[in-house]
């Protein structure tokens, strides 16, 4: 059954899902790098620190666009967006565990159930709808790469 919102409405969802996204996002002005970050030894394959801010505004966009595109057709009350709400929590975990707390086990730990999490939420939002499933085949891409940077960055440090 397609869930069909009025346009202020649909307008309305969009916003909200651009700002629980950012939302995840706002946990790095809350714990921010600094110096701890700037001492730890790097892992050779590591992208210079200001690729980070332009990738993850990327992939903030596009996850908020594709639980909006699946919210279209299936509301709020439904698996695929607990799953996105789901992942999104673990993606703002990731902050304060590596930056707050200082610990990239931690971090590499919530990061290894975040995968599984995003994985999940792609598995719901294919049947739904296939554009919100390749929107999010990205952020799945690079959040496997940040899983192999925090396992660097634990191990090297």
């Amino acid at each position: 059954m397609t869930h069909r919102p009025a346009p202020w409405l649909s307008l309305l969802a969009l916003a909200g899902f651009l700002l629980l996204s950012f939302g995840a996002a706002a946990t790095g002005v809350l714990f921010p790098p600094g110096d701890w970050y700037a001492s730890l030894e790097r892992p050779f394959y590591a992208p210079p620190n200001w690729l980070f801010g332009p990738v993850w505004t990327v992939l903030y966009i596009a996850m908020a666009v594709s639980a909006w595109l699946v919210w279209r057709q299936v509301g709020l009350r439904s698996a695929a967006m607990a799953w996105w709400l789901i992942q999104l929590a673990f993606n703002a975990l990731w902050t304060p565990l590596f930056f707050g707390l200082q610990s990239p086990g931690l971090a590499l730990l919530g990061m290894t159930v975040l995968w599984p999490a995003i994985l999940i939420c792609l598995r719901h939002f294919r049947p739904i709808s296939k554009t919100a499933f390749w929107l999010m085949v990205p952020y799945l891409a690079w959040v496997s790469f940040a899983w192999i940077l925090n396992a660097g960055f634990w191990w090297l440090n």
